[in-house]
């Protein structure tokens, strides 16, 4: 029976000692009890504790943890949004407090879960409720901000603190979808239309600014040449009276008839008719009284001519 004895006595030694050690790994914490009343936390690494009478009641993660979710929200406009977010949280720190917050506040990890993601659910609708559908897919950041705003101290109180909210996907029911589709459908037919009326204008506006222009600088060169024409015209009758007047003068100091000049005149232009004509047909008095009348106005108009560039025979 001692041999025995001894063999019971060093079994339980040994259980003694296993039990008097506990190892917690690293990015945890484990909470310790006597009686089922707090005791103490214990940190990463090997740790002792009273075998038998100090107990592990549970081992607390202080790494980041994530979840996901989606839940349904209705705007101010009575439209359903459908969101499908994730969340970013961890315990606070692993303080004495915050520990025991984290471990006595909720019966057990389902129950947190579930009041964590009602209360993210609750913010975000109490947000959207005040936007339009329009303004739902242009305020995720308004939204992220918002909750986090409203969570943080309760989350506090509960030993958590949420690090990120993201939303990864916001959609709307099949028929909002559609209608507003067709919003954006029409607004891009209305700019379109418009871009379209810009540039007609600005074609229209450009062909009519090249239009005026070409007529403008048509009218001007068409101006310029009848000036210029009118120009040689005068020019030319003034140096024909000159040389009618040239010439004349020469006769009347041969003292001889002026009227051969006219009559000269009058057999090169009846002579150049008949060159130049090109199968035009020309009527012409050949008559003696018809040349006589001819030769008339020709010296009366050598008389004018000579009076023009003599005004002192006026």
């Amino acid at each position: 029976m001692g041999g025995v004895g001894v063999i019971i006595l060093l079994v339980l030694a040994g259980l003694t000692v296993l039990l008097s050690f506990v190892t917690v790994q690293q990015g945890t914490v484990a909470i310790t009890t006597i009686f089922g009343k707090f005791s103490r936390i214990l940190r990463p690494g090997l740790n002792f504790k009273v075998p038998f009478i100090e107990k592990v009641f549970k081992k607390i993660s202080v790494q980041n943890r994530s979840a996901e979710l989606g839940f349904q929200a209705v705007t101010v406009d009575q439209a359903n949004v459908n969101f499908t977010a994730m969340l970013l949280y961890s315990v606070i720190n692993s303080d004495d407090e915050t520990i025991k917050n984290v471990v006595f506040k909720f019966v057990d990890e389902k129950n947190f879960m579930q009041a964590l993601v009602r209360s993210v659910e609750g913010s975000v609708r109490a947000f959207v409720a005040t936007k339009k559908q329009a303004e739902v897919l242009v305020t995720r950041r308004e939204i992220v901000e918002a909750v986090k705003e409203q969570l943080d101290v309760t989350l506090e109180n509960w030993g958590y603190h949420l690090i990120d909210l993201q939303l990864n996907d916001i959609t709307f029911d099949e028929e909002v979808m559609r209608s507003m589709a067709k919003v954006v459908a029409s607004n891009n037919l209305k700019a379109a239309a418009e871009n379209e009326g810009q540039a007609l204008l600005i074609t229209k506006t450009k062909a009519a600014e090249a239009e005026g222009n070409f007529i403008k600088i048509s009218a001007q060169a068409e101006k310029d040449a009848s000036q210029l024409k009118g120009q040689g015209i005068a020019l030319f009758r003034q140096e024909v009276a000159k040389g009618m007047a040239s010439a004349a003068k020469e006769m009347e100091d041969a003292k001889l008839d002026a009227s051969l000049i006219l009559f000269s005149m009058w057999t090169e232009a009846v002579k150049n008719f008949a060159q130049e004509g090109k199968g035009n047909v020309i009527f012409l008095d050949g008559s003696v009284d018809g040349m006589q009348k001819t030769l008339k106005d020709m010296m009366a108009m050598n008389q004018l001519a000579t009076n023009n560039n003599n005004p002192t025979k006026k």
